[in-house]
Parts: structure tokens; sequence; C-alpha cells
């Protein structure tokens, strides 16, 4: 068996200073647990490397996929170990090209990088040594520039890994290391991109979902559960509140008028998140608003809005194009659910003409005309909570 390793690189982690070690330790927890359910596999963390040892080859592409998502990773590579012998790394090599089955026409490079120093040959003479093996025993020609395959050799303290092919990560930070937040998910296209790229930072999510039955319908709900699975196999279980708002809904609607009702509504949101945020214990409110988008995500909306709450409210997709947030929810598979036509409470009253530039001294009177306090109180003694799975 040529391969027996997997090597992870950690890339941004490797910016950090005093926490640096932390960062590392949780990344190794993460994927540990990740593959907590493939047997026979052993985990080694260094400073600037990790890495998987396995004894069966099946559980190849399993652990390749694995690793894709998890947060932290910057690259990973399927490698041989080898010991730090050039004569052994020239047949090994050989051993590895006739494995790859690659194309008698193409090109090659060869890239060492000798970490031990102690090791004589140096870096430039592995590279000439191991291309002039190729050349005498492969049809194989040499291009430094665009070459089909690039080997790439690391002579490290406790052996030599050689490897083709570097596969991207999530890069970011270890799942965990940035705290908790709650996402506000609508069952569109933005907010679970934006639960994505907070993941990515390391934090973890709940999510609340607010549902106006009989006016939304049980299948906008199953599509916020939809995407939540899709995010769910980065995290693990999500947590869901679902809101029942109908009730607190009509009744802005009944006082507030068409030109405020949409502000006057996302007040009583963030109002209803914040008290949930607080109990679970999150640190923030995330959700998928997009500078100028609608008419609640004016600058002048925002601020408005926001002046019900303390907390932090994180928006990831503030200064993205709607093309962009389409390609990354296409990405991570919640575009196709995200675009499905089963409404929700954002959309199901959609004023005429919404303010853009709403004024704090009105919606304190049109939010003084009715008693949300005991409403929103329902809304939270009334909510519905479940955990999302990874779906099979």
């Amino acid at each position: 068996m040529l391969y027996s390793h997997i090597m992870i690189r950690y890339g941004e982690l490797t910016l950090k200073g005093k926490n640096r070690k932390d960062f590392i330790d949780c990344l190794f927890l993460n994927v540990k647990k990740a593959c907590a359910d493939i047997p026979h596999l052993e985990f080694e963390k260094q400073y600037d490397r990790m890495y998987i040892t396995f004894l069966d080859e099946s559980v190849i592409e399993d652990l390749l996929q694995r690793l894709k998502l998890i947060s932290g990773i910057s690259s990973y590579s399927l490698v041989a170990k080898m010991e730090k012998d050039i004569d052994i790394m020239k047949e090994k090599i050989l051993l590895m090209l006739q494995q790859k089955k690659v194309e008698p026409t193409s090109t090659f490079k060869v890239i060492a990088r000798r970490s031990d120093k102690n090791f004589p040959i140096v870096s430039d003479q592995i590279n000439r040594e191991i291309a002039s093996e190729i050349l005498k025993n492969t049809n194989l020609k040499v291009d430094v520039h665009q070459p089909n395959i690039k080997i790439k050799i690391e002579v490290r303290l406790d052996a030599c890994y050689v490897y083709f092919d570097q596969i991207e990560g999530l890069k970011g930070f270890p799942l965990g290391m940035g705290g908790k937040g709650l996402l506000m998910i609508s069952g569109g296209i933005d907010s679970p991109v934006a639960g994505f790229l907070m993941m990515k930072k390391g934090v973890k999510i709940e999510a609340i979902h607010f549902s106006s039955p009989p006016y939304t319908s049980d299948m906008a709900v199953y599509k916020v559960k939809t995407l939540l699975q899709s995010l769910a196999k980065i995290q693990g279980d999500i947590k869901l509140y679902t809101i029942p708002f109908t009730e607190l809904q009509l009744k802005i609607y009944e006082c507030c008028g068409d030109t405020y009702a949409i502000t006057i509504m996302r007040r009583m949101m963030y109002r209803i998140a914040e008290i949930i945020a607080k109990k679970d214990r999150c640190l923030c409110i995330i959700n998928g608003e997009s500078v100028g988008q609608v008419a609640s995500q004016t600058l002048e909306s925002m601020q408005v809005i926001n002046e019900v709450t303390n907390m932090v409210i994180l928006r990831p997709l503030a200064v993205m194009d709607k093309n962009e947030i389409i390609r990354i929810a296409k990405e991570i598979n919640t575009y196709a659910t995200s675009i499905l036509p089963y409404e929700d409470c954002c959309t199901i009253f959609n004023p005429k003409n919404p303010t853009t530039k709403p004024k704090h001294k009105e919606c304190e009177f049109l939010e003084s005309k009715f008693d949300f306090v005991s409403l929103i109180a329902r809304c939270i003694e009334n909510a519905t909570i479940e955990y999302i799975h990874v779906s099979n």
C-alpha cells in the first residue's frame, strides 16, 4: 500500500500567536470527531501539520470528502510516507506515477522542501536526482512553468512525505473557537449563506425561524429544516426555534399601516431573537441582510431596527453582490431549496410603499398603540424547539 496518510495544513491558524495551540487543539478534536466512525485511524498533530494514518485504502475517498466540510483546514493531501533515503524516494515515486496512470505525454515538475536541515541532500539536488530518475524510466518530460503533474516532496524530521495533489479546504477557523450565534433564517437564499460564512469563521450557530400559519404553510418550515440539514453537515446538530408569529404580525399591520409595517416587524423579530439568544448564551445575532437590497436593509432602516437590541448584529453578506451570494449557495447545496416557492412571513404581507428612511420617534409612537410585550412573551412561550440532524 503506497498511501497511508493524509496531511492537513492549517493555513490561517498559523497567523495566531499565543492562541495558536488552542486553535490547533480545537481543529484536532473536530477532525477526530468527524472521522470517529471510521475504524483503524490514528491522528497526530504537529506545529504546522496534522496527519491521519489509515490501514485500509477503501476509506480514502470517504476521508477526503469529510475533510472538505471542516473549517480551519487550509488544504490537505493524500501522501506517501517513506524513509529519508534518496534511493527509496526514487523507487516509491516511480511506483506512485505508475499507480496514477499518467498520460505518456504528460509533463512534470519536482518540488522538494527540506525542513530537516540534517538531511544531507539539499532541496535543489533532490529535485535534480528525482527528475533524472523519472526521465530515465518514463516518457514524461520536465516543464517547470506549467507542468501536468507536480511531485511535491517534504523532508521532515520524522520522515519523507510525497504527494501530487493539494485539495482546498474550507479555510477559516475551527468550529467552536468563535463562540455561538443565533441565525435568523427565513428560507431564502441569503440566510443559509450567512450561517455558512459564520461557521467558516469558527462560530457555531443556533437558528430562529418566524412562521405565520395559516398564511405560511408547513412546507415553508420544512424548507428551513432542509436548509439547516445542509449546514448541519458542517456543524452537526443545529438547534431550531420556530416562532408562531401570526398574532403579533397581524397586530402590527392593524396598528402600524403599510409604510412602517416591515420596520416594526423587524424590530419585534430582533426583540424575540435577543431574548432567545441571551437565554442560550449566544454572543451575537446573525442574519443575511445586504446593504440596500430591500427597504428594511437601507442604512437608515438598519439603524432604527437595531435600536431595540444591544446585542452584536453580524451581517456577513452586508457588502456582497447577489451573484456572489448565489454562487456560494450553489456551492453549499442550499440554492435549489432556497428558491422553492413557499412564502415566509416576510413576503406574505408585502407592503406597496415601505419606508426606506424610518424615524425612531414614529416607530415608538406606532409601537405604543398595542401591547407588544405580551405578544412577544406569547410568541416565545409557544415556540417549538427541535434539533436538526444531518440528512442521510
